[in-house]
């Protein structure tokens, strides 16, 4: 029955179905389908161009890749065209620059507009340049088109860049140039345009500024001097050297080098190659004075040779070999000669009066270069060896980073002087002397911040104190005597490295406020006073010697707070030093007095608890297992550690006189024997070669307390019992 009422409520439905709505004619529901398609692709079309990325942007027409230079419509230019003016030599930023054109926006960042490609002719069919494009140009170009600054949008550019090549003023014809460049559809007497040169002026005077009249255009020019440079408004650019494109030279690693000083200048005015000649007899071997070759096989490049008496050397590899590289002037002032230097990692040494410098705007030279007098060529040999040799592998490692950072392509340096103008453009989001100068920081995988502390740890949980001893039971108690004494002090931790010797009976050790525990080792290791014990549980540690009895309570309590500041140094009180030994060729320790410091012996030094899990299971190499089988140079190999970590070197508090030379002055300890001093810097090549680098930095400073040198009561002093002997 059920069954049968629901055939009967379906009939009935359908049955009443036409009654209430009316069915639509064949003709007009086609209709509707058709419009309501056209409606619905229309839409769907719409969305696609507004949101897809438009590519046709970023492919602008005038590049060789994709266009002809051959295929750019012809311009003629009447002899009547309109000239530029010479070049308004007063104007600055504020003067012949509209920023309003660049106007407001999130990214503040300019927009530059390159105009399309065309083949400036005279009435007579010549054109207006012997080379038309050059290579180096369409990489500028290419370059821009491709970056965050370019836009196809003329509406939207702030600066406008011709596409008319006057990078060497050798090859263009001045007055058609200038009147191509009048021609252009948004010149407005060269408002907001950008012309790069590199090669200006032309025989015989070589004006350091482009000589084609280019009325207020901005000028990147490789060859300013300070009379024709307009400080604040054109910029000063390298000559490009076309041998950065064609040899790969592997960085070098800072450091003395075979030669001292090199020229490899092939055309040199005749009075500088005779003084440098005389330096050369002078100094000997220390100088390499080359010359272009005359005697190479046929077919030879003779650009990539240099020649001292009858010998060929490979250029620009040559320049690897010296520590420093003669930079003289030539007919122009900018030389390409300077790019091959920084490549080389060589520190240029510029003898060009009145040069201004490539994007010395921004770039701080005296980093990387020496500039000297052309009048003080003389007397080259004589200021460059009074320059610290610490200070010429800063700059050899200054100028290879200048070099790929602003010279090593087109696209750097047009990049470069583009980035430059932004920020004067924006002079609240622009780059600061840091970012301009410093080179980044590598991120390996191994380097970062290893402390997961607040910026600066709280007093409260205070230090644990690692004792190492071997039989020394009365000096031993002396020390912790003393250490007790320190207020932050939290834990006392022996560690009793003597396995035919127990240590003294309980009854016997020294009464003292905090935990004092003392942990047997299985075997006699130095490593073992680093061990990850589960006893330490604070973030600070004080490695200290069992003879250590000269440090006061003060002290201690002052190298901790210092600590606190700086967890993620070793903060110690014997300072020590490596140096280079240029007769022996390789690193030296050095434990006498001097400026500077790059280690601190863990004898008596604080540090994170961090590093003890770092040097048990993490330390590079053998070198763990050869501490443990020389009985020395643990200490170093945590400096070696905590610097190739982080990145930092250590800090040295207080002057105590009493650490001048425990190696030396030691009664019954390890650094009686003189071979230990020899050891000491034989563990520093031996590190410096597992770890494929040397991470130790150099400091020449120390932490002492703000009244500590004040002629002030004792009582007002927070630390008064310290540094006295």
């Amino acid at each position: 029955v059920g069954f049968g009422l629901i055939m009967c409520a379906s009939v009935k439905y359908s049955s009443r179905g036409p009654a209430l709505i009316p069915r639509m004619k064949t003709k007009h529901r086609i209709y509707y389908i058709t419009l309501f398609s056209v409606v619905l692709l229309g839409l769907i079309a719409t969305g696609m161009f507004q949101f897809w990325p438009h590519s046709i942007e970023s492919s602008p027409e005038w590049t060789l890749d994709r266009r002809s230079v051959h295929d750019a419509p012809l311009v003629k230019l009447p002899v009547s065209s309109p000239i530029p003016e010479r070049g308004d030599l007063s104007c600055r930023m504020h003067t012949c620059f509209d920023v309003y054109r660049c106007g407001y926006n999130p990214k503040n960042r300019i927009k530059v507009y390159i105009y399309p490609l065309q083949r400036f002719v005279d009435e007579v069919g010549v054109p207006i340049s012997s080379t038309g494009l050059s290579r180096e140009y369409n990489d500028l170009l290419s370059a821009i088109s491709d970056s965050d600054f370019y836009t196809d949008d003329v509406t939207r550019a702030c600066l406008f860049v011709p596409s008319i090549d006057v990078l060497n003023q050798n090859s263009l014809r001045i007055r058609e140039t200038a009147q191509a460049l009048a021609m252009l559809p948004r010149w407005d007497k060269g408002m907001n345009h950008l012309l790069f040169n590199m090669l200006p002026g032309g025989p015989p005077d070589y004006n350091t500024a482009l000589d084609v009249p280019r009325d207020r255009a901005l000028l990147a020019g490789g060859g300013f001097s300070t009379w024709t440079y307009r400080q604040g408004y054109d910029v000063s650019i390298p000559v490009y050297s076309p041998l950065s494109a064609e040899v790969d030279l592997p960085e070098k690693q800072p450091g003395p080098r075979r030669y001292f000083i090199l020229s490899s200048q092939t055309a040199i005015h005749r009075e500088y190659r005779t003084e440098l000649e005389r330096l050369k007899e002078e100094n000997g071997e220390a100088l390499l004075l080359l010359d272009k070759c005359s005697n190479l096989s046929q077919g030879m490049a003779s650009a990539r040779k240099r020649c001292y008496k009858g010998q060929v050397y490979d250029y620009p590899q040559i320049l690897q070999e010296s520590s420093f590289c003669v930079v003289l002037r030539g007919a122009r002032l900018g030389q390409a000669t300077l790019s091959d230097v920084l490549q080389a990692g060589c520190v240029p040494v510029i003898m060009a009066d009145s040069y201004i410098l490539p994007f010395s705007e921004v770039l701080d030279w005296k980093r990387a270069s020496v500039v000297i007098p052309e009048e003080k060529l003389p007397e080259m040999y004589t200021i460059l060896k009074s320059i610290p040799h610490r200070q010429v592998e800063e700059m050899q490692r200054q100028a290879r980073w200048f070099w790929e950072a602003y010279f090593r392509s087109m696209k750097a340096i047009g990049l470069t002087t583009l980035q430059i103008i932004n920020d004067r453009i924006y002079p609240y989001a622009a780059r600061t002397y840091e970012e301009w100068n410093n080179p980044p920081v590598v991120k390996w995988s191994s380097v970062s911040n290893p402390l997961f502390l607040p910026l600066i740890p709280p007093r409260s949980p205070g230090f644990t104190a690692v004792v190492l001893t071997y039989d020394r039971v009365e000096s031993l108690f002396r020390v912790i005597t003393e250490i007790s004494k320190v207020p932050s002090l939290a834990k006392l931790l022996v560690v009793w490295n003597n396995q035919n010797k127990s240590p003294p009976e309980e009854s016997l050790w020294p009464k003292i406020a905090v935990p004092l525990r003392v942990v047997r080792t299985k075997e006699n290791k130095l490593s073992n006073r680093f061990f990850p014990f589960d006893e330490i549980e604070t973030e600070a540690v004080l490695a200290i010697d069992d003879d250590i009895i000269m440090l006061t309570s003060d002290e201690l309590q002052f190298g901790y707070e210092v600590w606190r500041e700086f967890p993620d140094r070793l903060v110690g009180y014997p300072g020590r030093l490596h140096l280079w030994d240029h007769e022996m060729g390789k690193w030296k320790y050095e434990s006498e007095w001097t400026n500077e410091v790059s280690m601190v012996l863990t004898g008596a030094a604080f540090y994170h608890k961090y590093f003890n899990y770092l040097y048990t299971y993490k330390m590079p190499g053998d070198i763990k297992n050869w501490v443990d089988a020389h009985m020395n140079c643990e200490d170093i190999a945590m400096n070696f550690l905590v610097a190739n970590i982080t990145g930092k070197a250590p800090i040295k508090v207080t002057p105590r006189k009493k650490f001048k030379c425990p190696e030396c002055t030691a009664i019954d300890g390890l650094s009686l024997d003189q071979t230990h001093m020899v050891e000491r810097s034989e563990c520093i090549n031996k590190f410096a070669s597992v770890f494929g680098t040397m991470p130790l930095k150099v400091v020449e400073h120390r932490a002492d307390p703000v009244l500590y040198k004040d002629d002030f009561p004792e009582k007002l002093k927070s630390f008064p019992n310290i540094g006295s002997l």
